[in-house]
């Protein structure tokens, strides 16, 4: 079986001088530093056309099919946020209606904006006490699609960000009974149907399209992605039109064959890698659980009223019962211990698991948090009565569309101060980063409460995105 990753490296020892692209000519003196040039090739003869595959691109993707158990597998190289474009692209026709979680990724935004979209949001329960969004319920979706029958597909995201999962068997029956499509954003979840240790894919829960980050929790290099087509209510000429577009029509190979070399991995070894994975996982579990002041949240445990599952690689770690941030611990974390977190918010950090943590790495998270309790122990211990009082509950509902995006963004504006920008109809998306979901899109009315939000997340050193003004002191408004 010809693998794309063993053919770029055959490739490589080949006397074959390159006159077409890339500029380098597969030359690694010309590149300083470490970069694979030798394999570093375009659609040349034997190597396929990613857009019109027929060869061993064709095979690539039937193979990632095949290890997923899909109907069909599309490649994608320009990470999940392609795929969500074509996604919602293909299922949606031009000024038509999602019914849309609000918590989605920016791209989603991103696609209802270029398609002239008129979104129709679902809002994730809320946890009291904690920044985390629960779960959506399939009682809202089937509320929401019984009152607009011009909704025309569902999107939603799960697992999120902090791994919080949503009933999408229960959202796919209610928007199946309409024959309506649903899109599911997996990015963080290609690993879920690896090892029953987690909860059920979507792939095997119902949806009709699954994105995956594939790079996010398996062996892949960034911006690796799979766009999976799970039934026969999309039209794949649609899907691959769409690819087209969003896609780059001069593909990385490397990026490729590191899909391929996943696939494979994953395929010979998968059952004994998960294996280890997972033992090493919950040994670590069971030490956080044991720790006296920082906190292992389980939401779908410790929050069950909001939180229908979780996908327990993320180790969510709560400040609430040391007076530190989670900003605060993740600092401390990378300055002192070398132990770098995928995300913090004001009450907590998330470190993220995959197959590739060793229980080395693991063994050095739980002794760094057990020796910063150690440290810190005498001072807590003065405070156990101010514990969990730093974090107010937040307004999770923003004020309602007053415009579209397109006639936001497009119509004519001024910058305001964002202090002074309270009533004013924003013109530009606010986005809490990571993981990039927005706080006010463009055509939304601009809420006291948001901006109190927004000065808390500030002075907490939390990083907000997307105002033109990088000091975030200004905000374009209609």
């Amino acid at each position: 079986m010809e693998r794309l990753y063993r053919k770029l490296a055959s490739y490589d020892t080949e006397d074959v001088y390159p006159f077409h692209m890339p500029g380098h000519k597969r030359n690694p003196a010309l590149l300083d530093g470490f970069f694979p040039a030798a394999q570093d090739i375009t659609e040349i003869t034997g190597f396929d056309n990613l857009h019109h595959a027929e060869g061993i691109l064709l095979e690539t993707a039937r193979r990632a099919s095949e290890v997923y158990g899909t109907r069909n597998t599309y490649l994608g190289v320009n990470g999940s946020t392609a795929m969500i474009l074509t996604a919602i692209s293909a299922c949606v026709q031009r000024n038509g209606k999602i019914l849309i979680a609000r918590n989605s990724h920016r791209s989603a935004y991103h696609a209802m904006y270029l398609r002239g979209l008129t979104p129709v949001y679902l809002y994730p329960q809320k946890t009291s006490g904690m920044e985390l969004n629960g779960s959506l319920r399939p009682e809202d979706v089937e509320k929401a699609l019984q009152e607009d029958p011009e909704i025309e597909a569902v999107f939603v995201t799960s697992p999120t960000y902090d791994g919080v999962m949503s009933d999408i068997r229960g959202i796919a029956e209610a928007a199946h009974r309409r024959n309506l499509p649903v899109i599911v954003d997996e990015a963080h979840g290609a690993h879920l149907v690896f090892s029953g240790f987690f909860p059920e894919s979507a792939i095997r829960s119902g949806a009709d399209i699954v994105i995956h980050s594939v790079h996010k929790t398996l062996p892949s290099l960034t911006q690796t992605s799979l766009l999976h087509v799970c039934s026969d209510r999309i039209d794949e000429e649609l899907v691959r039109r769409f690819l087209t577009i969003y896609q780059s029509s001069s593909p990385s190979y490397i990026l490729m064959a590191s899909i391929d070399a996943c696939m494979e991995i994953i395929q010979e070894r998968g059952k004994e890698l998960f294996r280890e994975y997972t033992e090493n996982l919950e040994k670590a579990r069971k030490r956080l659980s044991g720790l006296k002041y920082f906190r292992l949240i389980d939401p779908a445990r410790d929050y069950a009223d909001t939180v229908f599952d979780c996908d327990r690689s993320k180790l969510i770690i709560s400040t609430r019962d040391t007076g530190m941030t989670g900003q605060e611990l993740s600092v401390l974390l990378r300055e002192e211990y070398r132990l770098e977190m995928e995300m913090s918010a004001p009450s907590y950090v998330v470190a993220l698991t995959s197959v590739g943590d060793t229980g080395e790495g693991f063994a050095r998270l739980t002794e760094a948090l057990a020796d910063i309790e150690a440290k810190k122990a005498g001072e807590w211990a003065l405070r156990e009565d101010e514990a969990g009082k730093n974090i107010p509950d937040e307004e999770l509902q923003p004020p309602g569309q007053v415009l579209s995006m397109a006639e936001a963004m497009e119509g004519r504006t001024r910058k305001v101060l964002l202090s002074e920008s309270e009533g004013c109809v924003s013109a530009e998306f606010m986005l809490l980063y990571p993981p990039g979901i927005p706080l006010i899109t463009p055509g939304e009315r601009i809420s006291g409460q948001l901006l109190q939000n927004v000065r808390r997340y500030l002075q907490q050193g939390l990083t907000v995105t997307g105002l033109k003004d990088r000091e975030n002191r200004r905000i374009e408004i209609v």
